[in-house]
This record gives C-alpha cells, sequence and structure tokens, in this order.
C-alpha cells in the first residue's frame, strides 16, 4: 500500500472516529473549502450546509462502522468505493435510525501534502 493510500485510508478512519465523536472541527478540516456533498432528494450542498446539519444533530449518539472496498490515487486526485453502515440514536434512546450502503468519494491531495475530501456522493438509505 502506498503512503498516499495509507494517509487517505487514515483520514476516513479520523473521520468515522470524530462523528461518532460529535467532533464537527475535526471533521471540516478533513474537506476542502469547496466541498461538494450530494445525497439522494436533495441540491449539492458545501461546507456551510454541511455545518449547519451537523449542527441539528447534536446530542445524537452514532455508532458507524466503515469498509473502503476500492481507493486508487491518480496523481493528485483519488476515489474510494466505501460501505458504510451508521445507527442515530436521538437523545433520550428514542428510536434508532439505521442507514447503510456505499459512497463514492473523491480526495484532492493540496500543496502541503495532505488529502482532504473534495466531492462525496453518499447514497445510504434506510437498513
Amino acid at each position: 500500500m502506498s503512503d498516499d493510500e495509507t494517509a487517505i485510508r487514515d483520514l476516513v478512519a479520523t473521520w468515522m472516529q470524530a462523528s461518532r465523536q460529535g467532533d464537527t472541527d475535526t471533521v471540516l478540516g478533513l474537506m476542502t473549502d469547496d466541498v461538494v456533498f450530494m445525497v439522494p432528494g436533495h441540491e449539492p450542498f458545501g461546507k456551510a450546509a454541511f455545518l449547519a446539519a451537523s449542527e441539528s444533530m447534536k446530542g445524537m449518539r452514532m455508532e458507524s462502522k466503515s469498509e473502503i472496498r476500492e481507493l486508487q490515487v491518480i496523481g493528485g486526485w483519488a476515489y474510494a468505493r466505501n460501505f458504510i453502515e451508521v445507527t442515530m440514536t436521538p437523545p433520550g434512546g428514542d428510536q434508532p435510525i439505521r442507514r447503510s450502503g456505499y459512497t463514492l468519494t473523491l480526495f484532492r491531495k493540496e500543496a502541503d501534502g495532505r488529502w482532504l475530501l473534495a466531492r462525496d456522493a453518499n447514497l445510504l438509505t434506510p437498513a
């Protein structure tokens, strides 16, 4: 495995861990300023909308796991096909929300050598 592949796998692991901990600042630091997210039924959105959505989910307990099924580095860009399972439990332990499915994520290598998430197509559906 190349250093770039290792760095991208570490980024994904850090993203998942920070998300479970509700650490939005760390997650935001793993994405480019011009990031674009695509989810079914919604217009593509960027970093500000991601932050707003994250803020609206404060207090939710999240459990997740991810499995990168394919990872390719092509120069200063890379893509990953990932299978994700997420369970979100509202405060008070109400009925958990379970979602699973695939994502297709593009990463960009920045001038400082860091890999950041630049585009993400999230195809998770109710499990």
